[in-house]
């Protein structure tokens, strides 16, 4: 029995067996060391570093690695950053709200198209909105006849 044993590791198929494993390990160490190396660079983190770092520790340094290997990938990074930035210009945009119904208007809206509240008069000379409280136009710097006459009056009657 105990021959048998012994004769089966000197056989052709344990060799095989042993040099197909050998051969497995020796590719498994080399992709490791290969997709530590295109992680980190895609990480923005030091590429050849860590690529050593696992070919000499192996399985330990990739696990390393994985520990301390930045959270994102930098084009994740470089979208996040484009898409907060395009945010941030929309927001910062001039955008009017109808104080009726409180949807969006654009600045050249004479009436809410949702609730239809008058929102500005056009100006009798160039066309141009004009806010409510204006008694002057100052795109040509016509006088609002009506406008001004109700400003006169309420400062007569005080």
């Amino acid at each position: 029995m105990f021959s048998s044993f012994v004769g089966f590791f000197k056989s052709p198929i344990y060799r095989l067996f042993t040099r197909l494993f050998v051969l497995f390990v020796i590719v498994f160490w080399a992709s490791l060391v290969y997709w530590t190396y295109r992680d980190a660079k895609r990480r923005g983190a030091l590429a050849i570093y860590w690529a050593a770092v696992v070919f000499f520790f192996n399985i330990f340094g990739w696990f390393i690695y994985l520990i301390v290997r930045p959270p994102e990938y930098l084009d994740d990074m470089r979208e996040r950053e484009l898409e907060i930035k395009s945010q941030e210009t929309a927001l910062s945009k001039a955008e009017e709200v109808c104080p009726s119904c409180f949807k969006l208007i654009e600045p050249e809206f004479l009436i809410c198209p949702y609730c239809l509240k008058k929102l500005k008069e056009s100006c009798p000379r160039c066309g141009h909105a004009l806010k409510m409280s204006w008694t002057v136009c100052p795109y040509c710097k016509a006088t609002v006849a009506k406008r001004a006459e109700l400003k006169t009056r309420k400062s007569s009657s005080k």
